[in-house]
């Protein structure tokens, strides 16, 4: 069953671009492109395997041939590491104590 979150992914639309650092209006949730985040074809990761994501940076991770498989691998990993933070610093994820 695919984890899906409505609010998760409107509440980064909020933040900088994890990537380059843009607050251009155009950040969204770019989902994990692994199947090992539940990726299939047709199928979107789960909600929680989201960075968030201005535009550019988004098509660069999905469409873009300027880098390698592997590059984008790690821009996204980080760019998820810095909107799980950031998620936290806002008080929108809790942890179970």
């Amino acid at each position: 069953m695919m984890y899906r979150n409505t609010k998760l992914l409107e509440a980064v639309r909020a933040f900088p671009c994890t990537n380059c650092g843009r607050q251009d209006g155009t950040v969204v949730a770019a989902h994990s492109n692994q199947l090992r985040d539940g990726k299939g074809r047709g199928l979107k990761a789960h909600d929680y395997r989201i960075a968030a994501m201005c535009h550019t940076c988004h098509a660069a991770l999905d469409q873009g041939s300027k880098l390698s498989r592997a590059e984008r691998e790690e821009m996204w990993e980080a760019a998820h590491r810095k909107t799980v933070g950031l998620l936290f610093e806002a008080g929108l994820v809790k942890v179970i104590a």
